[in-house]
């Protein structure tokens, strides 16, 4: 009789024929998918949600602020640069600003073009991360800012999520 190592023993003169058991041998495809058997496979499934987590919660802190600045247009006009709070362009700014807020927030939340959503909000939060610290220097408004802004950039980066709208 001979052994291999992982498979039945089984004599010498015998073949493999249709009446032998073998275990199958588990594909490439299918070995790389099938984590429930694996230790801390709870972990791994949570980790191919996590880009779809983040994205979701982008787009809520975006389509907070853009319906707030919609809503209350005045309470946000002195954190436009340059520009009188009371000038009626400042305020024309904080509603267009509110609209482009909205419109990433809803592609975020939708998963259409996620990075792409996500990289316009990159650049719109380093607008506001830079204008904040222009009028007062660092504070911590500007801090929550470059963490909503580290997240916009790791949504960048992220090329495989769930829930996501494709041609």
């Amino acid at each position: 009789m001979t052994a291999r190592p992982g498979g039945p023993v089984r004599p010498r003169s015998a073949r493999a024929g249709a009446g032998e058991r073998t275990r199958p041998r588990p594909t490439p495809a299918a070995s790389a998918q099938d984590t429930s058997t694996a230790p801390g496979a709870a972990a791994g499934g949570l980790a191919a949600w996590a880009t779809t987590a983040a994205r979701v919660l982008l787009g809520a802190v975006l389509a907070w602020f853009g319906y707030h600045e919609l809503v209350a247009p005045r309470q946000w006009t002195g954190y436009v640069p340059v520009l009188r709070p009371s000038s009626s362009l400042a305020q024309v700014l904080v509603l267009a600003h509110g609209w482009v807020l909205l419109v990433l927030a809803a592609a975020l939340l939708a998963g259409i073009a996620p990075r792409l959503a996500a990289a316009a909000s990159a650049v719109l939060l380093t607008e506001i991360v830079l204008s904040l610290i222009a009028a007062g220097g660092l504070s911590d408004l500007v801090l929550r800012d470059v963490g909503v802004l580290g997240l916009s950039l790791a949504l960048v980066g992220a090329e495989h999520q769930r829930l996501v709208l494709r041609q």
